[in-house]
């Protein structure tokens, strides 16, 4: 399952998810506060951690193994305050670059699911 290490697949995770909001905001609206506040609402830990939550009963018993071991990632000093919260965007963040990285076609049936549900 593990090709690379887990934090480097929360590293990419967090970019592609952010790139797939903002492909998405910029057909929402032209203004540039707009778009930064609509984009930042979406990619925020605790958006991310709300998500997770909705799609653990779409996880296959891979994914669910994937974004416990995600979740069980060290925490930097400054997030610890948030602790629960930053585990599960942690986790989320996992989840989308191992995706993105290994199986791009269950990445898209993760945002149909997402789109479907009206979650964003």
């Amino acid at each position: 399952m593990e090709e690379m290490n887990l934090r480097n697949y929360a590293y990419i995770g967090d970019a592609v998810w952010e790139l797939y909001i903002r492909e998405k905001t910029i057909k929402i609206t032209n203004n540039s506060r707009n778009l930064h506040k609509i984009t930042t609402d979406k990619v925020k830990m605790e958006f991310q951690a709300e998500l997770l939550h909705k799609l653990e009963a779409f996880l296959t018993y891979e994914e669910q193994e994937l974004a416990r071991r995600g979740r069980n990632l060290p925490i930097p000093i400054g997030r610890r305050q948030n602790q629960s919260e930053y585990r599960q965007a942690t986790s989320f963040e996992t989840l989308i670059g191992w995706w993105y990285l290994t199986n791009p076609e269950r990445l898209s049936e993760i945002y149909i699911i997402i789109k479907e549900n009206k979650w964003i």
